[in-house]
């Protein structure tokens, strides 16, 4: 079987459990048996199953981001424009957590939080670099700086209420008042700083 074919294999595989059970429910071995590979061939490609959700987080976040940042449409002025991008960036960091890991295990495991801190910061690198690579915003230390900013506090923001939050109707109401109430005043300070 070819490398690319394997590898590709293993995160389609991966990527149904995860959907279905969740990350923490499911283990290497369902992983092997969905996709039809001996267990040690998993370890061959990845060294664990975080390397395996990884490695598919990060491609579906980089074609959600590149569908974010070139997808958008033109707008009248910057900040509505970073506004949008900011809630879009929120909505993708829910579905990432609540399709492809659980809350559950998020909630429980420290090691799930390390590791959701570690891809929010890929994240938040990649918003910065496709932003810049479109030319979208000024070529000044500062403003990316300020850009950072904004992106880190609505990221710790929406997190927060995401782990608190006991049901979708509970995350669809904070995400409103997050758009209505807070983001402005952030938006504005990264602006105006």
């Amino acid at each position: 079987m070819d490398t690319d074919i394997t590898r590709e294999t293993i995160k389609r595989a991966s990527q149904e459990l995860f959907r279905k059970f969740g990350y923490h429910k499911t283990s290497v071995n369902e992983i092997a048996k969905k996709a039809r590979i001996a267990k040690a061939t998993i370890y061959k490609y990845f060294n664990s199953k975080e390397d395996v959700l990884h490695a598919l987080l990060m491609d579906y976040i980089r074609v959600s981001v590149n569908e974010l940042v070139e997808g958008n449409s033109p707008v009248l002025d910057e900040e509505t424009h970073l506004s949008n991008l900011i809630m879009k960036t929120s909505r993708l960091s829910y579905t990432v957590c609540n399709e492809f890991i659980g809350w559950d295990f998020i909630r429980e495991s420290a090691n799930s939080q390390d590791f959701l801190k570690n891809l929010s910061n890929e994240l938040e690198d990649l918003l910065v670099a496709s932003f810049t690579r479109l030319g979208n915003i000024r070529k000044q230390d500062s403003y990316y700086q300020r850009l950072r900013f904004l992106i880190k506090c609505s990221k710790s923001i929406v997190f927060s209420f995401a782990f608190t939050s006991v049901s979708d109707a509970d995350v669809r109401k904070n995400f409103v008042s997050f758009q209505k109430e807070i983001l402005p005043y952030l938006v504005k300070a990264a602006l105006t700083a």
